[in-house]
């Protein structure tokens, strides 16, 4: 019987075992997919906006500006930043009683009004088809944007007075309208529909015929009431604020309160994809 040696299982020895071992570990070590603190800020902007109570308060901070906006707009301008029912109506009512321009209401005023909300819907509405109207970066630059031009029109009527017919009020109410018009969209997107952070008309009419109005648990109607007394308050505050005051310090608390809601998206959650998993018959199905 001869003595032979077993052929050892790798051809190079021991160390050739512990080389392929050490290959196989490094190749089950998961990758990062993102190594960089400015890839992780980046992935967070990009991410869609979940609606949820966070919102809703953002939503009602926005309307509290909207309340302090009008409460000014009207008694300086004789015509509304974000309540566009109102502008309609007057309008038309100039267009067929032009004698009344001056008395009731500055027909240039609601023209600008008018025609810069509906301007700041269409743009800010195409633009969010495009880019995406829940994403978190484009939330925070309306906003910003909207609380520049708010501060914009603070400074214009702290440097040229209150004129109600001249070319600083027709500034005044363009920027302030453009700001509500994007404002308006916004809600619309973030889908809280009863937080329109500008008409009550609507709120009121629905409050008031909810089946469940009185239920303990009723999440539409708490956001109707929020939203109008979000704007009562802002009324409130904005006639108290110009009356003691002056109105453009009113716009600056306004345009800062804009501002501290662009700064609060960064907080809110992010709407998740949902994954499809294969059933048991074989079609997908959302989970």
């Amino acid at each position: 019987m001869s003595n032979s040696t077993a052929t050892p299982p790798y051809p190079n020895g021991d160390q050739a075992a512990l080389d392929i071992e050490a290959a196989d570990g490094a190749a089950i070590i998961p990758i990062q997919k993102h190594t960089s603190v400015t890839s992780r800020i980046w992935d967070h902007l990009q991410e869609p906006v979940r609606p949820s109570t966070l919102v809703e308060v953002e939503l009602s901070i926005l309307t509290f500006c909207t309340g302090i906006q009008d409460a000014i707009s009207f008694p300086d301008y004789h015509c509304f930043a974000s309540n566009q029912t109102g502008n309609t109506v007057l309008l038309m009512v100039a267009l067929l009683s032009p004698s009344l321009d001056g008395e009731m209401f500055i027909t240039a005023n609601i023209g600008a009004a008018l025609g810069f909300f509906l301007l700041a819907g269409w743009i800010t509405g195409q633009l969010g088809h495009f880019v995406g109207p829940r994403r978190r970066i484009w939330l925070i630059c309306c906003n910003f944007a909207q609380s520049c031009l708010v501060f914009a029109a603070a400074a214009i009527q702290y440097r040229a007075g209150i004129a109600a017919r001249s070319a600083a009020a027709v500034a005044v109410t363009g920027l302030l309208a453009f700001a509500s018009g994007s404002q308006v969209v916004q809600s619309r997107a973030l889908a809280t529909t009863e937080i329109s952070t500008a008409m009550a008309t609507a709120a009121w009419v629905d409050l008031v015929i909810d089946p469940h109005m009185l239920a303990w648990h009723n999440r539409p109607r708490n956001r109707r009431v929020c939203f109008l007394l979000s704007l009562a308050g802002g009324a409130l505050t904005g006639a108290a604020i110009a009356r003691s005051a002056g109105s453009s310090v009113a716009l600056l608390i306004s345009a800062a309160g804009k501002l501290l809601v662009a700064f609060i998206y960064l907080l809110n959650g992010a709407d998740k994809p949902k994954r499809t998993v294969p059933g048991p018959d074989g079609a997908e199905a959302e989970k």
